[in-house]
């Protein structure tokens, strides 16, 4: 198989594994859930390779480009594979080995179409990470939320059936903006490929400019409503709190889809190149952004609930990214991208975690713990026995310890290198960027302020939920739903001690997409494959 064809892999993958799972009855969950493990396995290898070739020379220009039916682009549908869309690919592959590993024992036996609705969601996801065109990205939206629809509401109780009605009212406002954004920029440029609108900008009159300003606006809607940006966010707490962990564990990632797509259009479309187009939209992306951060961190002071907490903290991880996005200083850019896969997996980890920590406290210990709490009940303590920790506690202790030194972004985890280096690049400006204005310094002050809320919040829960005196009882774990929590942590813990190659590649990432002519370049001058030749009569 040559390079080329890796590209296509990610969406071939799920797509073939979950239309073989569909007919397929639940007395044969072995093999399925071995035939969905393979699949997830295939796609996590395929991410590694992608990342290699796209980051070592193999491609002109270190960017992928797969013509599907080998007709070249605007006018055939074209995947593009660089850094960063390998990156968000491995990704997304580790969030759904952990995820579907911890579904192994309990989730992923409760409904018939667990694992096709999980292949589905991954082919979706992969798709909108790799596509170059509007229409297709379309697509891979649609099969992403069909999928994802039927997840939120898998082992469905009242709650769940509650959570993802809205859910999917939201998102069916959220599509219907996707197609009038798509109609409104095909009709003023001609083309729905990224790379063919990007350099038919320039040379636009600036009526038709202002109509193709609407068009993106409107496209964008949708997506700031996946990523969650103030005010268009208020679903998410809900349907985290109330999906299953391996599926709220998705739902981590499928935020940052909306962000990754506003990323990819915004610098491609409304870079420093783009004329009169330059800029469009980049205050609107702080501010809401900020705006966002301000959501999150009251959200996550005013509950009690550890799903919703989990849900507000992923808000506020998304409100950062765009506030970086709209910032548009590439060095800002790197730390964000960095920032991105360390909140993905913290927040990922705790939603699989919280689970785990319920079973150690009864209905009325949590209510002892707040009606104490609220009555300022004072506790005197018995004289210590040396009662000794079980195994079971001192992981789920230790694993909420660093879940919310991620969140919060405390040393010495990933979470605050990420802080560290965006405080850095908004003190250090690149050369003609100016000092930082005020912008910046309410940018860093909301980060602070931010952290400071999540490790309030944070604290106060694992006080009620560990220090819950005579009621708190060791709960049984299976090793199927220990190991992939253990693992997120640890791979944010490698992120720390391998932050210098991890930043050096995302700058190169970062630098890729500030060079959005090479990027277009590079997809619109892929040619197709020369045809077989007829071999020559003999004489």
């Amino acid at each position: 198989m040559t390079p080329h064809h890796l590209i296509i892999l990610p969406v071939l993958l799920p797509l073939l594994c979950g239309a073989a799972l569909v007919p397929l009855t639940q007395a044969r969950h072995r093999f399925k859930f071995a035939l969905s493990y393979a699949s997830v396995l295939g796609q996590l290898i395929t991410a590694c390779l992608l990342m290699a070739q796209a980051d070592n020379g193999a491609w002109p220009g270190d960017i992928g480009v797969y013509l599907a039916a080998n007709w070249a682009a605007p006018f055939g549908i074209a995947l593009v594979a660089d850094r960063l869309s390998a990156l968000m690919l491995l990704l997304t592959a580790v969030l759904a080995l952990a995820a579907l590993h911890y579904a192994m024992q309990r989730w992923s036996r409760i409904g018939v179409h667990f694992h096709p609705l999980f292949q589905f969601l991954l082919m979706g996801i992969n798709g909108a990470f790799l596509t170059h065109d509007l229409f297709n990205l379309f697509v891979f939206f649609e099969v992403m939320l069909a999928a994802s629809y039927g997840l939120v509401l898998h082992g469905y109780n009242a709650e769940r059936l509650r959570a993802s009605m809205q859910y999917i009212a939201v998102n069916l406002v959220a599509a219907l903006m996707f197609l009038l954004g798509t109609a409104l920029i095909y009709a003023t440029t001609g083309t729905l490929n990224l790379a063919d609108v990007a350099l038919r900008i320039s040379t636009m009159a600036p009526g038709e400019i202002g109509l193709l300003k609407t068009g993106v606006a409107v496209l964008a809607l949708a997506f700031l409503t996946k990523a969650a940006m103030w005010p268009l966010g208020f679903w998410l707490p809900t349907t985290y709190a109330a999906a299953s962990p391996p599926v709220a564990a998705m739902l981590v990632l499928m935020t940052k889809v909306g962000a990754y797509v506003i990323l990819r259009l915004w610098l491609l479309l409304f870079g420093d190149e783009e004329g009169a187009a330059a800029g469009f939209g980049y205050d609107a992306l702080v501010w809401g952004g900020m705006a966002t951060i301000v959501f999150g961190a009251a959200g996550m002071l005013s509950t009690d609930s550890a799903g919703r907490m989990a849900g507000y903290s992923a808000i506020v991880s998304s409100g950062t990214l765009l506030a970086v996005i709209g910032y548009g200083q590439p060095s800002l850019v790197t730390a964000g991208l960095y920032y991105l896969i360390g909140s993905t997996l913290a927040v990922a980890a705790f939603l699989l975690l919280i689970e785990l920590i319920d079973r150690i406290r009864t209905p009325g210990a949590a209510i002892l713990a707040l009606t104490m709490e609220a009555w300022a009940v004072e506790d005197t303590p018995d004289e210590p026995r040396g009662k000794g920790v079980p195994a079971a506690m001192a992981f789920l202790s230790l694993a909420f310890a660093a879940c919310a030194l991620m969140i919060a972004g405390l040393p010495p985890l990933s979470g605050f290198v990420a802080k560290f280096g965006m405080f850095h690049a908004l003190l250090n400006p690149e050369a003609g960027s100016g000092a930082i204005g005020p912008t910046g310094w309410t940018l860093m002050a909301l980060i602070i302020v931010a952290g400071l809320v999540a490790l309030i919040s944070m604290l106060r829960y694992g006080v009620r939920t560990f220090w819950a005196a005579e009621m708190v009882t060791p709960p049984k774990l299976q090793l199927s739903e220990v190991a992939p929590v253990s693992v997120l942590l640890l791979l944010s813990v490698a992120m720390t001690v391998q932050a210098r190659p991890l930043f050096d590649y995302l700058g190169r990432a970062s630098a890729d997409l500030h060079d959005p002519g090479k990027y277009a370049r590079r997809v619109l001058g892929e040619p197709a494959l020369p045809g077989p030749t007829s071999r020559p009569e003999a004489p």
